[in-house]
């Protein structure tokens, strides 16, 4: 079951908190019986009023029955009391960081970690935040909440355009240095099996998510924000506006896909949002990777696969293909080239041509074995 998500959001022009899953029959019979939570109809979630009594009694039925949930930054202040002093300064920060055109995702990240900060800090004025305050919030969150290494580094960022906003020098919090970054090899899957799942997903909707999300290199918050008009059949390419990095880029169409992009908006006719959620609001980020964890099942893709894996498989497959990192660059809106180049470490084009040891030294067995028996030496019998 994927993870259930809280949102502070309208119903009948009244806020609630939406309450979003799976359908899971055990859960539906645990809301009816231990919560106040309606079902809607029309808006296919269970919501309770925005009361904090009634988010907590739910939150912490969810914990006892070990489901994993997700609150937005509205449900999230519901749950973390901090000192009220620090409300002005928080949203001062908010306002800080929307003047410096950071992108919303960055915005609620560096938001909740100074949050937290706020919660952990008590009483203690915000603005005279210290390094050592800052020590002892770090150990206790991987700790208990085994924060991760690009968490902590996102942590370390937040707390320095904090002090940027305070008007601090960094100086005071540059004992505090980030870890060093992970260098996991990205998930790939062979173009074999790019085929084989877009061939298991039978909604033409949901087909072309995932032919857009492998076939232009995209990123999923660029498909989201992808406006029809973006889509240029005369150029056949792509036209991503503000990107990672606040950049615009052209990709190519795939002519293949000409087809099914055809298809697609004569049977749906978005107006605003490639990818048309309700009331042709944008599409959920959630329900795409619900969704492609559905398709790879169907396909027998056993992997782990997110959305941002086809970008990967993308990547790696023009590696493969002989195209120049220079012009992959170009393609995912990269910044740097050494961003870029880890896909040559995943890259089959040249790992092909090695002979493995193993292999070599069967070979040379075979060889001095011929003339005496004819025999060949097998690992397996």
């Amino acid at each position: 079951m994927n993870a259930i998500q809280i949102d502070l959001t309208k119903h009948r022009n009244e806020a609630v908190f939406s309450i979003k899953f799976d359908y899971n029959k055990e859960l539906i019979a645990l809301l009816k019986e231990k919560t106040d939570a309606q079902y809607s109809g029309s808006r296919k979630f269970w919501y309770i009023a925005k009361e904090r009594k009634q988010l907590l009694v739910i939150t912490q039925l969810l914990k006892e029955q070990r489901y994993h949930y997700n609150c937005d930054e509205n449900a999230q202040d519901f749950l973390e009391v901090y000192h009220k002093d620090h409300r002005a300064t928080l949203l001062g920060f908010k306002e800080f960081l929307y003047s410096k055109r950071y992108s919303q995702s960055t915005i609620t990240t560096y938001f909740t970690f100074l949050r937290q900060i706020a919660v952990h800090v008590k009483k203690a004025p915000l603005k005279e935040l210290d390094a050592s305050q800052l020590r002892s919030f770090i150990i206790s969150h991987v700790d208990k909440k085994k924060m991760s290494i690009s968490t902590q580094r996102q942590l370390i960022s937040a707390v320095k355009q904090f002090y940027e906003y305070l008007g601090r020098p960094i100086e005071d919090i540059e004992q505090l240095q980030r870890p060093k970054r992970s260098k996991h090899l990205p998930t790939v899957i062979s173009q074999i099996e790019v085929l084989r799942l877009l061939q298991k997903t039978y909604n033409l909707k949901h087909r072309t998510i995932i032919a857009m999300l492998y076939s232009c290199g995209l990123r999923i918050g660029e498909l989201l924000e992808l406006k029809v008009d973006a889509i240029d059949f005369e150029r056949m390419c792509v036209h991503v506006k503000m990107g990672k990095g606040r950049k615009d880029r052209y990709v190519p169409l795939a002519q293949n896909i000409k087809a099914l992009l055809h298809n697609y908006l004569s049977s749906y006719q978005p107006t605003d949002f490639f990818i048309a959620g309700e009331k042709n609001q944008s599409y959920s980020a959630s329900s795409v990777r619900a969704m492609l964890k559905r398709s790879c099942k169907k396909a027998g893709i056993s992997k782990k696969i997110t959305p941002h894996d086809l970008r990967h498989s993308y990547a790696t497959h023009l590696v493969e293909n002989g195209v120049n990192l220079r012009i992959i660059q170009e393609l995912l809106g990269h910044s740097r080239p050494e961003t870029t180049m880890i896909y040559t470490h995943v890259a089959h084009k040249d790992l092909d041509k090695i002979t493995n040891p193993l292999d070599a030294a069967v070979q040379q067995w075979q060889l001095l074995k011929r003339d005496k028996d004819n025999r060949n030496m097998r690992l397996s019998r």
